[in-house]
């Protein structure tokens, strides 16, 4: 390895990107990927937006940079207030900052600011699920409850209470799969109970499980029952959007599904589609109103940037003209049939599921016992390896079922993606996986 780039990789040479438009990331060498996992599900929108490339270079040429606590500029406050349209919130209040995981920091410390403006200053506690990510700052890992990520830095945690995310493949709840989300909500509850409603300050949770278990949608009955405990016990609800947001799901936000109406959103990923590092903390107007009397310690040097506004602004719009999130939707639906027909009698695939554009495929060593594979045989990374061979890019994550065990691959297209390029992304990916599958142990075959 040469150079003195610290990479995020550190186990093989990267090849060297040199160009990207729409679906497709050329190489230094002149391979062309079809990059089905718009990079870690970011990119909603695809490379080479004139308008979005437009819009962010007018706004540096007027001002690049300005501080969130001298000025506010035009463009945040546009920005804001069409977005407040969409937001399912009442009277929302956004506060931008430059990612997923800030976001998350600055919705944990929302929610504790919320409370001491209110006088209830016992309430610190955040509850938040295993199987879920949150990000990787400190307190957002301490929300997560993805193990691999968490496991080098465990003496740094622990503050976070866990309890069960929905998981509908591999439910072990007697009744399943009826009544599971009232199961979990009254988990919650009892868990809530345990520790004293009174220090309990927030429930963090994504509406549909990201990456940590692949596009795991919850039950229908989910998340009304778990929003009924949470106001119950006066816990605020933090609905965790990142990797949903923004069309993703088929819906504006994931929440949108079950018509839930968070008191904090966050926000990442497809808010600017990649080309500015955007990540928004949205407040609702009962949560911002207390905080704006008592105040809120709390800041980063490149939040409430006006050329970060001009990009999401830009984004949310072609989003709304192109009716993207509709087609998210209709397309990602199109594409999941099109790899359950495909993937039918390939044994290694236990399930295929997702909502929209946000689709996982799960592999397993057993599909009757849904068995995982051995951590050891690396299957993730196989698939992975196969599909980069048929210049494919998709989504690895592994450890979704012991948080060693478990192996999954997702996909998140730009919502833009074509029929033609869907139809070769299912026969790739179709293939890649089809190629592992052949090298497996004959009982998996």
């Amino acid at each position: 390895m040469t150079g003195h780039v610290f990479p995020r990789v550190l186990d093989r040479e990267l090849p060297t990107a040199v160009s990207a438009e729409g679906v497709w990331i050329t190489d230094a060498d002149g391979r062309r990927y079809l990059d089905a996992a718009g990079g870690a599900i970011v990119t909603n929108l695809p490379n080479g937006d004139a308008g979005v490339l437009r819009a962010m270079s007018e706004q540096a040429a007027k001002a690049a940079y300005v501080h969130g606590t001298a000025f506010t500029t035009e463009a945040l406050e546009t920005y804001a207030d069409e977005l407040a349209e969409v937001l399912p919130m009442d009277n929302p209040r956004v506060y931008p900052v430059s990612g997923g995981s800030e976001a998350v920091e600055t919705a944990l410390k929302l929610a504790r600011a919320y409370h001491l403006a209110r006088g209830d200053a016992s309430r610190h506690k955040i509850v938040a699920r295993r199987g879920s990510y949150h990000g990787n700052t400190r307190g957002a890992l301490d929300a997560s409850g993805r193990e691999p990520l968490r496991r080098p830095y465990l003496p740094w945690l622990g503050q976070t209470v866990h309890v069960s995310a929905p998981y509908e493949y591999r439910c072990e709840l007697p009744d399943h799969p009826t009544g599971c989300g009232a199961r979990l909500a009254e988990e919650l509850d009892r868990t809530i109970e345990a520790e004293g409603p009174s220090s309990v300050a927030a429930f963090i949770a994504e509406p549909i499980v990201g990456a940590t278990l692949g596009a795991a949608v919850p039950p229908p009955d989910y998340w009304p029952a778990v929003v009924d405990v949470c106001r119950k016990h006066g816990v605020l609800v933090i609905a965790d959007e990142v990797m949903t947001g923004f069309g993703r799901t088929g819906a504006w936000f994931g929440v949108d599904h079950w018509s839930v109406r968070p008191d904090i959103l966050v926000a990442g990923k497809g808010a600017s589609s990649g080309y500015w590092p955007l990540g928004l903390t949205v407040a609702s107007g009962e949560v911002f109103e207390p905080v704006q009397q008592r105040g809120f310690v709390h800041g980063f040097t490149y939040s409430h940037s006006a050329v970060g506004a001009a990009v999401g602004r830009t984004v949310l719009r072609r989003l709304r003209e192109d009716a993207l999130v509709e087609r998210s939707r209709d397309v990602g639906f199109a594409i999941k049939e099109g790899l359950r027909d495909a993937l039918v009698d390939c044994l290694i695939v236990g399930d295929v599921r997702g909502m929209g554009l946000m689709i996982a495929v799960e592999l397993v060593r057993d599909r009757a016992t849904k068995a995982p594979f051995p951590r050891s045989e690396r299957v993730t990374e196989r698939v992975l390896e196969a599909a980069r061979e048929r210049e494919l890019l998709l989504y690895p994550s592994t450890g979704c079922v012991d948080g060693v065990d478990g192996d999954l691959v997702m996909i998140g297209p730009s919502l833009t993606i074509s029929e033609e390029e869907s139809d070769t992304l299912v026969e790739r990916m179709t293939d890649a996986i089809e190629s592992v599958r052949a090298s497996a142990p004959a009982s998996a075959r």
